[in-house]
């Protein structure tokens, strides 16, 4: 009975086989056909059986597309894994598959178009900003003022009312400068210069009782002392070299042969006869102490007051 059971499921499954296999016309790329039953199908080829019992092996890219396509589309076969490689996509579809899909994102809003007072209005930054230029247009009002020497009151007021056109206005006017007229009073001139004439014509008592004229004083009295303070005169090589040259050379000029230079200084003071020797942040000086000369180095920066004097006053 058992073996009765497995020869009728074996004869079942010939018949669904040989209903399931039927003859298929296989078309080479170079027109070529042929007609036989699919056997099993490789990645190397597929094998059908002709004329009965021969055997062969057809390669899958010698097989035209139509019938690539023909084998591929049947689910049945199964064939499609290895029919797929030889398959020649078309340019569409080969289009639609790199085909990139551009998704929306999330943006953010721009704000709404407006004039750019506004906008710096309506932030804290513009208006820090605001008020920043705001300060420095009063500010270039208070410089103007002091260039074009006009009272700083009015030049600031009117570039706080009228912002960058007030300093502007001033910045292009004429400097006020003061008339020396205007200080002095006319009636007070005739007797100062009476004064000064009387002072002139009036014998000066010289030496030993005697009178002398007003040249002859001053010619006696010797040439007066000159004083060079700091924040009047910037002390420099160049200034010294300019107002000083005399004392530079061993041998002095008949004018300034009996006058000396009194320097002081943070260290003290010091009475040169020459300069011997002048760098750009400092000086040496020849200084007379005790009977003997010394050379003394003196910066530029420690120099209160330079006097040119006669070695005897």
């Amino acid at each position: 009975m058992r073996n009765f059971k497995l020869m009728t499921v074996g004869l079942w499954l010939c018949v669904w086989f040989v209903a399931s296999v039927r003859a298929v016309t296989f078309e080479y790329a170079d027109g070529t056909k042929i007609e036989g039953d699919i056997v099993q199908g490789k990645p190397e080829f597929l094998q059908i059986r002709v004329e009965g019992s021969r055997y062969e092996k057809l390669a899958w890219d010698k097989l035209s597309q139509t019938t690539l396509k023909q084998l591929a589309g049947d689910p049945k076969l199964k064939l499609e894994p290895f029919i797929q490689p030889y398959l020649e996509v078309l340019e569409d579809a080969t289009i639609k598959k790199t085909e990139v899909v551009i998704k929306p994102v999330p943006r953010l809003e721009r704000p709404a178009k407006g004039s750019l007072l506004g906008a710096l209005f309506s932030s804290s930054v513009g208006l820090i900003a605001l008020l920043l230029l705001y300060a420095a247009n009063i500010y270039a009002g208070y410089e103007i003022s002091v260039i074009r020497a006009y009272p700083a009151a009015m030049v600031c007021g009117l570039a706080a009312v009228a912002p960058i056109i007030g300093p502007v206005i001033f910045l292009c006017l004429p400097t006020k400068m003061k008339s020396a007229g205007d200080e002095v009073i006319p009636e007070a001139v005739a007797p100062a210069a009476a004064v000064d004439a009387e002072a002139e014509a009036a014998p000066t008592p010289g030496p030993g009782g005697l009178t002398l004229a007003h040249g002859e004083t001053a010619a006696a009295a010797g040439p007066e002392t000159q004083v060079f303070k700091r924040g009047q005169f910037t002390f420099n090589r160049r200034f010294i070299e300019t107002k000083f040259s005399g004392f530079f050379g061993l041998v002095r000029r008949p004018a300034e042969k009996d006058l000396v230079l009194l320097i002081k200084s943070a260290r003290g003071e010091f009475i040169a006869t020459r300069i011997s020797r002048i760098a750009t942040n400092d000086m040496h000086v020849d200084v007379h102490r005790g009977g003997a000369s010394q050379e003394v180095q003196i910066p530029f920066g420690e120099i209160l007051e330079i006097q040119i004097k006669p070695k005897d006053a």
